[in-house]
């Protein structure tokens, strides 16, 4: 996989805690910052299925949270 280059501002508090949990997991920066990017995505993303499923259920019970509403 073909790496790029980035350009960021960081806190420098939050910046010196990624260097230091670089040098205690014997880590580079940019593995860590890969790692946590990719995570973040991860977590971001809601996969097309998963709405295709609250959709889908929202939809069979929309008279039940119709009644319940009442």
């Amino acid at each position: 996989m073909q790496n790029i280059k980035i350009s960021a501002k960081v806190d420098e508090v939050v910046w010196n805690e990624l260097e230091a949990l670089a040098r205690e997991r014997h880590q580079n920066i940019s593995g860590l910052l890969t790692e946590a990017i990719s995570e973040y995505v991860r977590r971001k993303r809601v996969r097309p299925e998963v709405l295709n499923h609250l959709e889908a259920s929202m939809d069979q019970n929309e008279e039940p949270g119709k009644l319940l509403a009442r």
